[in-house]
């Protein structure tokens, strides 16, 4: 029966189940349990429970708090799991998804969902570059100790096998750094440790490491090898500072040396050839010569076929002009009466040829000279002209 029908006894309860005294007045405050009653009712009828026929009313406020404690745990469980559950991958990264410990998938960017505990997953930048840094002493291929300091740059190119193939894939590639230097560094000599051939040593550690990371399937790819300037260790650096001073001397007398050779031997060069140019020109011109007499004195003969007694007389004119080029004094014979010997001694052109030998260079004298003889041999022609008319 209703509290407020009539004969519902509503003077000694009120809609909060309180009894009231005679008087009117309550009883004392509101009462917790049934308070926590009255919740509970209110959460059962939202995940479809009830008040269970034949209990009585304290039973049913115990267990009616109890569940909606169990209730309001239930969904603060299902609030932290959905927020647990629900992760973004940024641009950069990649995750892996395990469910139950075996791989499940890989996922990109976006907003995703696993399903924990039954999956497991691993977040990673992978367009990130990552290095490491190594340093220490190594014995090169002429049995020196060197220290070589060595910075490898990489980054994660699988995930998969970045995750799941190795553990502790990061050591595995500190280790096999140092195998990869060591092998390089005892395969080379000091000298190039130290000088020019760093640049092929981290050629050939960088190609060795990803080789071995491969192998390995640690999912890392390197992407950069830097050998910095390797030194010897601090016991000998003095002994190594010598050797360097005395290679950098070496090498300076070197390109003293080769400068020099430049100048010299591109001169020699080309005063050899100068020589061989005249003596070709020389050979030719001997050749031309001979050549020429040789046809002149075939038309010579011919000539002198035709006029024996004219080319006689002219070849010994031109013999006599040949012979007296070269000298000042001129010897007449005389004819074949006996008339003594005429010394013709042109005394007027050799002193004008003295006077104009210090002033005059050389060719002028000898033209002088040559024009003397010529007029004399010309006067001797005209006086054997006038013996022969005598006759």
């Amino acid at each position: 029966m209703a509290w407020n029908e009539p004969g519902g006894n509503s003077n000694n309860q009120d809609p909060w189940g309180g009894k009231r005294r005679n008087n009117g007045d309550r009883k004392g405050p509101p009462d917790l349990d049934e308070a926590f009653r009255k919740l509970q009712e209110s959460l059962n009828g939202l995940f479809g429970g009830g008040k269970k026929r034949g209990d009585d009313g304290g039973g049913s406020g115990k267990s009616g708090g109890f569940g909606g404690i169990l209730g309001i745990g239930l969904v603060v469980l299902a609030a932290v799991w959905l927020y647990s559950a629900v992760y973004v991958v940024d641009e950069q990264e990649q995750a892996v998804v395990l469910r139950f410990g075996k791989y499940y998938e890989t996922v990109g960017p976006g907003l995703n969902i696993y399903f924990p505990p039954i999956d497991k997953k691993y977040l990673e930048n992978v367009t990130r570059e990552r290095s490491y840094t190594k340093q220490g002493q190594m014995l090169t291929e002429d049995e020196n100790i060197v220290e070589v300091p060595l910075t490898v740059q990489y980054k994660i190119s699988n995930l998969q096998d970045f995750v799941l193939d190795v553990d502790q894939p990061e050591i595995s590639l500190q280790q096999a750094t140092d195998s990869a230097l060591r092998h390089v560094v005892g395969s080379t000599a000091m000298d190039q440790v130290l000088t020019e051939g760093r640049e092929l040593m981290a050629s050939e550690i960088k190609e060795r490491l990803q080789r071995f990371m491969d192998t390995y399937r640690t999912g890392i790819t390197v992407t950069q090898v830097n050998v910095q300037n390797a030194a010897a260790p601090r016991e000998v650096q003095e002994a190594f500072d010598d050797v360097i001073r005395a290679r950098e001397d070496e090498q300076r007398s070197r390109n003293q040396a080769e400068t020099y050779a430049n100048g010299v031997v591109p001169e020699a060069r080309g005063q050899a050839q100068r020589i061989l140019e005249d003596a070709n020109g020389y050979r030719d011109e001997t050749v031309s010569r001979a050549k020429g007499e040789a046809d002149r004195f075939t038309k010579l003969v011919y000539e002198y076929r035709k006029a024996p007694e004219v080319t006689r007389e002219r070849l010994y004119l031109d013999t006599m002009q040949e012979v007296f080029t070269n000298t000042s004094k001129v010897l007449v014979t005389g004819n074949k009466n006996g008339q003594s010997n005429l010394l013709y001694l042109p005394l007027d052109k050799m002193v004008e040829s003295g006077r104009t030998t210090s002033s005059a260079p050389a060719s002028g004298a000898a033209a002088s000279s040559n024009e003397a003889n010529t007029r004399a041999a010309a006067d001797l022609q005209q006086q054997q002209a006038r013996t022969r008319e005598s006759r």
